[in-house]
């Protein structure tokens, strides 16, 4: 029973902050690389942030670097992102998932199990 839980989600405003966390649970957490997703509505699903199994590596999209950090716990089979300097387009549900690749469908339950998401709102 591979479960992922988002929270830490809110309305904000421009140039504010919010961290994100991801409690995994049902599998070899420190196997797995995990990374973040994120799909405002009719936008396509976007890998935002990655981070290997370790936590020695991540990447982020280009519009993401600098701004955003992803880390993870491996003691607490916990993955989060620190989001910084908001811009109303990071406006969007945030999801995490395990060993993420591009090109996917957010939420969609052929690619594997996932959580609810958390919703991040950027608005002034």
């Amino acid at each position: 029973q591979v479960q992922l839980m988002e929270s830490g989600g809110g309305l904000v405003q421009p140039g504010g902050s919010l961290r994100l966390s991801c409690v995994a649970s049902g599998f070899a957490f420190s196997n797995y690389a995990m990374g973040w997703y994120r799909q405002a509505p009719g936008k396509e699903c976007e890998l935002a942030a990655r981070i290997s199994a370790t936590g020695s590596l991540t990447t982020y999209v280009d519009s993401v670097k600098g701004r955003f950090t992803i880390s993870r716990d491996n003691a607490k089979n916990t993955v989060y992102l620190q989001m910084n300097s908001l811009k109303p387009e990071d406006t969007a549900v945030y999801y995490c998932f395990t060993d993420p690749v591009p090109g996917v469908q957010c939420a969609d339950g052929n690619y594997g199990s996932w959580g609810q998401g958390t919703q991040v709102t950027v608005s002034s």
